[in-house]
C-alpha cells in the first residue's frame, strides 16, 4: 500500500472514530440514567417478615424523582422512600424504606419495582428497575421470653411390650416418594425506558437473554401505528414525532390490556426561527451535530416482555 492510500485510509478511520466519539458523548448520559434499588429481609418464627429497601441514583450531577413504587409486600412504606420523592444525587445517600407483613404458608418472592424520572436539558428520561429482596437471616426477637421455673422430672415408667404385628401374608409395600419436579424458571425482568425530547417520544426496552419474545403495537391518537418485535438478548425501540397532545397506546401480544402514555414536553424546548431547537449540555459543536445524525440514522432498540402486566410510564 503506498503512502497516498495509507493516508486516505487513516483519514477515514480518524473520521469514523470522531463520529463514534460524538455518539458516545451525546448518547452516553441519556442511556445511563436509572434507579438503583436493592433489598434485604428477615423473618420471625411467627411468619412476620421485615423488608428493608434501598434506592440509589445512577447520576452524580442530577436529582431524579420517584414516579412509580410497587412492591409485592402488602402494606405501606416507612422511611424516606415514597412515591414522588426526590432521588438524591449519587454520593448524597440513597432513599430507604421498610415494609413489614405477616405471611402464611410459603413465602413469595419479595419484589420492588421503582421507576424514576430525570430532566436533563431538552430531554426527559424515565426508566424503571425491579429487584428481589435477599434473605438476611432471622429477625432478632423483640423481647427475650421469661424462663419458667425448673420442675423436678417425674420418674420414668418402663413401658409394657407392645405385641408385634403378624408378618403373615404379603408384606405391605412402603409408599414411594412422589417424584419432585423443578418448576420452570420465571423470565428475567425487562428494563423499560422512555425518552422525551423536543422532537421525539421514544420507547426503549431491554429484553434480557432469559426473557421471552413478543410483539408490541403502538398507536397514536391520530391512528399512526408502529410495531416492535422483541427478541431475548437484544434491544428495541420505536419513536414518534413529538407534538402537543401526542398520546401513544401500547399493547402486547403476550398480555391483555393496554396502556396510554401522554407526551410531556421538556421545559426548555424553545423553538426559534425555522422551528430549530437549541442543543444543550454535551450536544455542542460539529461533533455533536454529527452524532445526532448518526443517532437518528440508527436508533438503539429495546423492548421486554413480562408475565405480569408490562408498562411504559411517562
Amino acid at each position: 500500500m503506498n503512502r497516498l492510500k495509507f493516508r486516505r485510509v487513516a483519514a477515514i478511520a480518524a473520521g469514523t472514530l470522531i463520529g463514534l466519539a460524538g455518539v458516545a458523548t451525546v448518547a452516553g448520559p441519556a442511556m445511563a440514567h436509572h434507579p438503583e434499588p436493592s433489598g434485604t429481609y428477615c423473618a420471625q418464627p411467627d411468619g412476620k417478615v421485615t423488608v428493608n429497601w434501598t434506592v440509589g441514583n445512577s447520576e452524580t450531577d442530577l436529582e431524579g424523582t420517584i414516579t412509580k413504587l410497587e412492591s409485592t409486600v402488602p402494606g405501606d412504606f416507612t422511611g424516606a422512600l415514597a412515591l414522588n420523592a426526590k432521588l438524591p444525587k449519587k454520593g448524597d445517600g440513597p432513599l430507604t424504606g421498610t415494609q413489614s407483613h405477616t405471611f402464611t404458608g410459603e413465602l413469595p418472592e419479595l419484589k420492588l419495582t421503582v421507576e424514576a424520572r430525570w430532566e436533563r436539558g431538552d430531554r426527559i428520561i424515565t426508566e424503571e428497575r425491579t429487584v428481589t429482596a435477599k434473605p438476611a437471616g432471622d429477625c432478632a426477637p423483640a423481647e427475650s421470653p421469661t424462663p419458667e421455673p425448673t420442675k423436678t422430672p417425674e420418674p420414668t415408667k418402663t413401658p409394657e411390650a407392645t405385641p408385634s404385628p403378624s408378618t403373615s401374608g404379603s408384606p405391605t409395600a412402603s409408599p414411594s416418594s412422589p417424584a419432585t419436579t423443578t418448576p420452570p424458571s420465571e423470565p428475567e425482568e425487562p428494563v423499560f425506558r422512555l425518552e422525551e425530547t423536543c422532537d421525539e417520544m421514544t420507547f426503549i426496552v431491554e429484553n434480557p437473554a432469559k426473557g421471552i419474545p413478543f410483539t408490541a403495537t403502538l398507536t397514536t391518537e391520530k391512528g399512526v401505528t408502529k410495531k416492535l418485535e422483541s427478541t431475548p438478548g437484544k434491544t428495541s425501540s420505536v419513536s414518534f414525532d413529538a407534538y402537543q397532545g401526542l398520546k401513544v397506546t401500547v399493547s402486547y401480544d403476550v398480555v391483555e390490556g393496554s396502556e396510554t402514555i401522554e407526551y410531556t414536553q421538556p421545559k426548555n424546548c424553545d423553538k426559534g426561527e425555522g422551528g430549530s431547537l437549541p442543543l444543550t449540555g454535551a450536544a455542542t459543536g460539529g461533533i455533536a451535530a454529527g452524532a445526532v445524525v448518526l443517532l437518528a440514522a440508527g436508533a438503539i432498540l429495546f423492548v421486554v416482555a413480562r408475565r405480569r402486566r408490562v408498562r411504559f410510564t411517562a
